[in-house]
């Protein structure tokens, strides 16, 4: 049996899931995305379609996620949360993330967050994927946010956490422990 090729766009969108499961599946390894696109739009366009939500502070995101078929919600209520950058009143819409119930806690949102990789404040992770301990190094981000996922992630419960940098990305799972240095 043959099957079609690949289209350009479902490579893309290929290599894309699989560097964001990869980056889940070992919380404090960098893993590339596809260059070309801006990073947000690859990640909207593989994770968002008709039967997802998400919500953004930022309009510049904001025709790039509508694109997708998804739906604008507000926070509180968004499966997907887009920040470029982390502003007071970013926090106050973090806050607001589901952090799912312990019956359905599938429903917790998923944050992209834009930071600087490999430089910044440094942390120790540990738990599942983590072999032993990881160090790493994330910048640009407030330490409010820190505080707030701290609050927020009692596994099962939490949000699942994709750090952006360019076209890397660094996966923090809700059950990622992290301890700053």
């Amino acid at each position: 049996m043959t099957f079609p090729p690949y289209t350009a766009a479902e490579a893309q969108s290929r290599e894309t899931f699989l560097a964001l499961m990869w980056a889940l599946s070992y919380p404090g390894r960098v893993h590339q995305l596809p260059v070309g696109a801006n990073a947000f739009a690859l990640i909207a366009e593989t994770l968002l379609d008709l039967e997802t939500s998400y919500f953004s502070p930022d309009e510049s995101l904001q025709s790039i996620l509508a694109s997708t078929g998804a739906h604008a919600r507000p926070p509180a209520e968004a499966a997907y949360h887009f920040y470029e950058q982390i502003s007071d009143v970013s926090l106050s819409d973090i806050r607001q993330a589901s952090v799912g119930t312990m019956l359905y806690p599938d429903t917790a949102a998923t944050l992209i967050i834009a930071s600087t990789l490999n430089s910044g404040r440094e942390f120790d992770l540990s738990g599942p994927g983590v072999n032993g301990q990881q160090a790493i190094q994330v910048g640009g981000l407030p330490d409010a946010l820190w505080q707030l996922r701290d609050t927020a992630c009692k596994y099962p419960l939490g949000w699942d956490v994709f750090l952006v940098d360019g076209h890397q990305v660094l996966g923090l799972p809700r059950s990622t422990r992290l301890e700053q240095i």
